[in-house]
């Protein structure tokens, strides 16, 4: 019987802009003495950050099969990453839901038996060695060059190491783990080759698009640079061709509910909440103003009860229906439904230390994470702004939804999403163009309340 052997991988990826230029680092590391074995980086072009993050992961799994290519199932694999989404999905915790996820995962399963490989989270700032190549290597495709090992300096600037734990070998039949890794390698092996969907603004083809990858935390009720790539929309203030009347969507809050002024976590896994008597009056000033400016020419609202309430008012104002999208419904905050910062604090500590650290990580008992938020949000806005091309919309929706909205009009990073403040019945708009263009026009607009 061979001796198992053991390394450890560890591996991260980033995009500047979310998507934009990309690129991904993978450490191979001795758990006996602390010392890198290998390291891989490639600038990958225009991606996101979830598909660069797997594509470190593949790198990482793909470097340690080929140190020790005769190992065959002796080889033991601990990979550590900073990405929860990456690791809880590859640990068959959580469900791939993104179709450019799915043969990304299957690729990386592919790589070793599902017994030989266990996964971790650890916080960025213990993967600093992988998050440096990355750097590195993003760092080179905006020079135009590719990453080399040679010039490599992330060994250097990386903290030192001593020994590095990794689980005991495995033993005996394999557990829930193993078990729940081999069902999940099993069903992305049939995802394999799905279609990316088409959206309104589309990637360039050698980049692997996913609709976004979002968001750090916003506030508790809702608790919610690179160059740019060749052939992206024209922003700025040069000349544009005439592309027509903008879909314009007007981003209307709901109005407060009894959880509000309270500051409690209130998305959609709790006890969806009406509008209290502070909010139905609020929703009637928004629906004077909005029938005021005259410009409102269809409602979409969130599926809650406190935007349909909302968005009521406003329709009874204007005459019009409403249509509702499960995709502007807020973010499902799992456990913390219902408790405010303090609470989640003093119960699930660790828990809200990692969601605030990285929006692939979801609330304690199976939440959201911010980036799946994303995705489904940027889905939405590609399905209202093809259907209401040209037309004034107005959506009723939360505030993660609005912050996404604006966040990813603006190209700005994640944690943009800390610096904004967005108040109960506030409105803003972002205008959309024929070539993908966006244009944020308001923001946190609350003068109708005064």
């Amino acid at each position: 019987m061979s001796v198992a052997r053991q390394v450890v991988v560890e591996a991260d990826g980033g995009s500047r802009g979310n998507p934009g230029p990309a690129g991904y680092g993978a450490v191979v590391i001795d758990p006996a003495t602390g010392e890198p074995l290998a390291e891989a980086a490639e600038y990958i072009g225009v991606a996101t950050n979830n598909v660069a993050e797997y594509r470190g992961l593949i790198a990482g799994l793909e470097a340690a099969k080929a140190l020790f290519p005769d190992a065959g199932d002796a080889l033991r694999v601990h990979v550590r990453m900073d990405s929860k989404l990456v690791v809880e999905q590859m640990s068959g915790r959580w469900k791939i839901k993104h179709p450019d996820m799915k043969p990304l995962a299957a690729r990386a399963a592919a790589i070793l038996p599902p017994s030989s490989v266990t996964y971790e989270w650890i916080p960025r700032a213990q993967n600093k060695h992988a998050d440096r190549l990355a750097n590195e290597a993003m760092d080179a495709g905006r020079d135009g060059r590719q990453w080399e090992a040679s010039a490599s300096t992330a060994a250097l600037d990386a903290p030192a190491r001593g020994t590095v734990n990794t689980p005991p070998p495995v033993q005996g039949p394999p557990g829930d783990q193993a078990a729940g890794a081999a069902k999940a390698r099993a069903a992305l092996a049939a995802a394999r080759g799905a279609a990316a969907p088409e959206g309104l603004f589309p990637l360039p083809e050698a980049a692997v698009p996913e609709s976004a990858k979002p968001e750090t935390a916003a506030a508790p009720e809702a608790a919610g640079s690179g160059p740019e790539a060749a052939g992206a929309p024209q922003t700025g203030w040069g000349a544009a061709p005439d592309l027509g009347a903008p879909a314009t969507l007007v981003l209307l809050r709901h109005g407060e509910t009894a959880l509000t002024p309270e500051k409690r976590f209130s998305g959609s896994g709790g006890t969806d909440p009406e509008l209290s008597a502070t909010g139905r009056g609020q929703a009637e000033r928004a629906a004077e103003h909005i029938a005021a400016l005259g410009t409102v020419q269809d409602i979409v609202s969130s599926p809650l009860r406190r935007c349909r309430e909302t968005a009521a008012a406003v329709a009874a104002r204007l005459g019009l229906d409403v249509r509702i999208d499960e995709g502007l419904r807020e973010t499902d905050f799992g456990a913390w439904e219902g408790l405010t910062f303090t609470e989640v604090r003093e119960r699930y500590g660790d828990d809200l230390t990692a969601w605030l650290a990285s929006p692939d990580t979801a609330p304690t008992g199976g939440g959201e994470s911010f980036a799946e938020v994303t995705e489904r949000v940027a889905a939405a806005r590609d399905r209202i702004v093809a259907r209401y091309a040209g037309r004034t919309v107005l959506l009723v929706t939360h505030v993660t939804p609005i912050k996404t909205l604006v966040r990813l009009a603006l190209g700005a990073p994640p944690e943009s999403l800390f610096r904004m403040e967005l108040s109960a019945a506030s409105i803003s708009t972002v205008a959309y163009y024929g070539d993908g263009n966006a244009s944020v026009r308001l923001l946190n607009d609350t003068s109708h309340l005064r």
